[in-house]
């Protein structure tokens, strides 16, 4: 075994030999200067940096990438330089064996094996081609030649530039366990052929909430527009939204056909409850924030719901239900004293206080980075809570209910694939194990926290909770209730909303914008 080893290493190094007397005898040209101004540029991983800030102005699939290169950058340079380095010592090639033209001032004295430049370069395209194949293959020549440059101006061998290449795209890979990669934001569900077509909005009545998202924005103005014959409801400040759609529909007596919104997921939520109840189809037109539920189902702005509706094309969707129950002791329906839905989550505990921290910083550094660093704030921070899940008591730091199964899953969850599954995706994370913060944390920074016994996940289409005292109960980010007793379910019936076939429209599914 060591005899083939050395024979390997022995060729690897008659190979790099050969290789450097090649790029040795390459004669002078701009390509030298060039070549000494690609390897200076990329010291410290200063030039993915700079890109890096240039990629994060522009808000989506391109901050994305940006967050996730510098991510892939500074685990890449750790495990070449850190680790590698003082493990594989080599020495580097003989500068006095290049001609002057080629060769660096004041050249690296650290190991050879492998290249630290190498090794960030990879890490910064595979990172961001796995956001932006677009971005990607831009960025893809440059590092090609940041690599390459090493050893044109001798300071690494061939060798040296493959293995760092091969941990830098490692790394990037690896930063999937924590990081998972959506390529679309559409997720699954059933075609609905009953809802009608509203052409021009005919028989749509919807109402714009301009307090969502930008408050320099009345979107009204807009749907009215678009939508010439639909009735369009602004939302009133101070008043209930619920009330507001039941008196825009209510006035509209049969001449109503589906009922619509303008606003984030809070007045989605709304208007959802108005459609369940009065049996209507939906329409969503995303004007807030961060629109996860419109993204979902995957209309991203007016003028998709606008072919939608003309077209009468709709898909099936689950809604949440939360009984809040009176505080009485008593255990059946009859003691429900108010009804939620909830269009994306529902959670108890300390989860509002990190879903709005989330959100918070979530527009700067993405969802995940924003969702761990906004879970460690609050762990610090909580209070537990003694709870009692479906009969059996237990303290919790916080519990969250998905509306569908959320993905990953045993890890944050990010996105669903699926819109119908007629399932609740419950997780907590336990406070009666020793030491349960500092144990969650450590999982989630080891892409573990499946496995780890303070985080329990389950699908169930029904969940009673009990709390030992009032809790603040939040719906889609939004504190919403105070009670001592929850029963969270999955609406008999989905709801119809208005998608349009992209298959039908442009042959191939929208990519992740966020």
């Amino acid at each position: 075994m060591i005899t083939w080893l050395q024979r390997a290493a022995d060729q690897v190094n008659r190979t790099d030999s050969e290789l450097s007397r090649v790029v040795s005898a390459i004669p002078r040209s701009p390509f030298d200067t060039a070549m000494k101004a690609a390897s200076t540029v990329a010291n410290h991983g200063v030039l993915w940096f700079v890109i890096a800030v240039s990629f994060a102005a522009r808000r989506g699939a391109s901050r994305k990438a940006a967050f996730r290169g510098v991510l892939a950058v500074a685990g890449a340079s750790t495990v070449a330089n850190a680790l590698l380095k003082p493990l594989l010592p080599r020495r580097r090639p003989a500068a006095w064996e290049l001609p002057a033209y080629q060769r660096v001032q004041s050249p690296p004295l650290s190991s050879s094996f492998p290249s630290g430049h190498a090794a960030s370069a990879a890490a910064f395209v595979t990172a961001v081609a796995l956001e932006s194949p677009r971005l990607g293959m831009a960025v893809a020549p440059l590092a090609a030649a940041v690599a390459y440059s090493r050893v044109h101006v001798g300071v690494h061998w061939a060798s040296d530039v493959v293995a760092g290449a091969a941990v830098g795209t490692g790394v990037a890979l690896l930063t999937r366990r924590w990081w998972p990669v959506r390529k679309t934001d559409e997720a699954r569900a059933r075609p609905v052929d009953t809802v009608p077509m509203l052409p021009r909005g005919a028989g749509l009545v919807i109402v714009s909430n301009q307090r969502s998202g930008d408050p320099n924005r009345d979107p009204a103005d807009e749907l009215k527009r678009a939508l010439p014959a639909a009735v369009v409801v602004r939302a009133e400040r101070g008043r209930d939204l619920d009330a507001q759609f039941d008196e825009a529909v209510t006035a509209q007596g049969d001449r109503v056909r589906a009922v619509g919104v303008a606003g984030g997921d809070g007045t989605v939520a709304a208007a959802a409850a108005v459609a369940a109840r009065r049996s209507l189809p939906l329409v969503v037109v995303p004007t807030g924030t961060l629109n996860h539920f419109a993204r979902d189902v995957g209309v991203y702005d007016l003028q998709e719901a606008v072919d939608a509706t003309g077209s009468g094309q709709a898909v099936a969707v689950d809604l949440g239900v939360v009984d809040v129950h009176s505080d009485s002791g008593a255990d059946s329906d009859s003691d429900i004293v108010r009804v939620r839905w909830f269009v994306n989550t529902a959670s108890l505990g300390s989860y509002p206080d990190l879903v709005r921290l989330r959100e918070k910083w979530q527009p700067r550094w993405g969802k995940w980075p924003a969702f761990a660093a906004a879970l460690v704030v609050v762990l610090r921070r909580a209070e537990p809570v003694a709870t009692c899940i479906d009969g059996q008591w237990t303290s919790v730091w916080f519990l969250f209910v998905g509306n569908g199964p959320y993905h990953p899953r045993g890890m944050v969850p990010a996105w669903r694939p699926t819109l119908d599954s007629g399932l609740l995706d419950v997780r907590w994370v336990r406070a009666d194990v020793r030491f349960s913060r500092l144990r969650v944390v450590v999982a989630l920074l080891l892409g573990a926290l499946g496995h780890s016994t303070v985080y329990v996940q389950r699908e169930v289409t029904e969940l009673g909770v009990q709390l030992e005292r009032p809790g603040m109960l939040a719906t889609d980010g939004e504190v919403v209730e105070e009670a001592g007793r929850y029963t969270f379910r999955v609406a008999k019936e989905p709801v119809p909303v208005y998608r349009r076939d992209e298959g039908r429209w442009s042959g191939r599914h929208r990519p992740f914008q966020p």
